[in-house]
């Protein structure tokens, strides 16, 4: 007798609570299962016919800071764009918390763009890949930047991927020379 009425209890507090979203109508095999209501602005005649959905869907997909990193940071021709070869620090919602390290490549697939890190933790080479859009990260900070102009800006890498940093941990200290966080 308890333990049927233990059931009973379990599977009414499993089971979804009503959602807070507003619904027009519920759906009709379950009183739980509920439609959220219609967006107030539809969409563009064109998009209904599936014509111009990709540029739709990377404009209206990412919330607006994330949006902002990819047309800024991680865009081809922009001047705040960041190069290989400058020093980032990453702040991430779950562990590791921040990450730094020099940035060794870019890979830009729209909302799927991506960065590699690397940094030297205890005479061991870590490397770590990062999407721009993914709700883990938090921020990403701008320690040095890899200049053309040498100077304060850094030297200018002559190569896209960085990938030669691996076998030559001299260079890859020299670039990062101070930098700690």
């Amino acid at each position: 007798m308890l333990l049927q009425s233990l059931r009973k209890c379990a599977r009414a507090l499993s089971t979804a609570a009503p959602s807070t979203v507003a619904s027009t109508s519920p759906y009709p095999f379950s009183s739980v299962a509920k439609f959220p209501a219609v967006p107030a602005t539809p969409p563009p005649a064109p998009l209904l016919q599936g014509k111009g959905l990709m540029p739709y869907l990377t404009q209206t997909l990412p919330d607006p800071a994330k949006q902002k990193l990819l047309t800024t940071y991680f865009s081809r021709r922009h001047p705040l764009r960041i190069l290989p070869g400058s020093v980032l620090s990453v702040t991430l919602g779950h562990a590791p918390t921040t990450f730094s390290g020099v940035l060794m490549s870019v890979r830009r697939r729209g909302l799927d763009t991506s960065f590699v890190l690397r940094n030297v933790i205890s005479r061991t080479g870590v490397e770590m890949q990062f999407y721009v859009a993914s709700p883990h990260l938090r921020d990403i900070k701008i320690m040095q930047r890899a200049g053309g102009g040498g100077g304060k800006a850094g030297r200018r890498m002559r190569r896209a991927k960085l990938y030669y940093l691996r076998d030559s941990p001299e260079k890859m200290t020299a670039i990062s020379a101070g930098v700690r966080a």
